[in-house]
């Protein structure tokens, strides 16, 4: 498990980044998700075989590590939610605001974890 900074109660350390890792901490933290983890994870390696490059595994990677973080802290869940929850509101500033409130939740999921 990796350094962090403190943002309050984290439900597991953040892991490495690492297949079983990030696998052992999504099923703490989105025990739901291990089976979309899984079709996404073997999609990625069949396209590095296809196109001779890593490129698909390293996104893989980055793509579930960003979402354990966000899982496993509390205060982006509940940004991340909230904000998804306001994408289709009746009012376009409305929704707007929380197209821009969800990006900057996962920017900074993807910025933690490439600490």
């Amino acid at each position: 498990m990796s350094t962090q900074a403190d943002h309050g109660h984290e439900l597991v350390p953040r892991p490495e980044l690492t297949p079983d890792a990030l696998r052992a901490a999504l099923a703490v933290v989105a025990p739901s998700r291990l089976e979309e983890m899984q079709a996404m994870k073997d999609e990625a390696f069949a396209k590095a075989v296809e196109w001779q490059s890593l490129s698909a595994v390293r996104s893989w990677v980055l793509i579930w590590a960003r979402e354990i973080e966000i899982a496993r802290r509390p205060d982006l869940s509940a940004r991340y939610t909230e904000a998804e929850n306001a994408l289709e509101h009746e009012d376009p500033a409305v929704a707007q605001e929380a197209l821009r409130e969800l990006s900057a939740v996962l920017e900074e999921a993807l910025r933690a974890v490439r600490e």
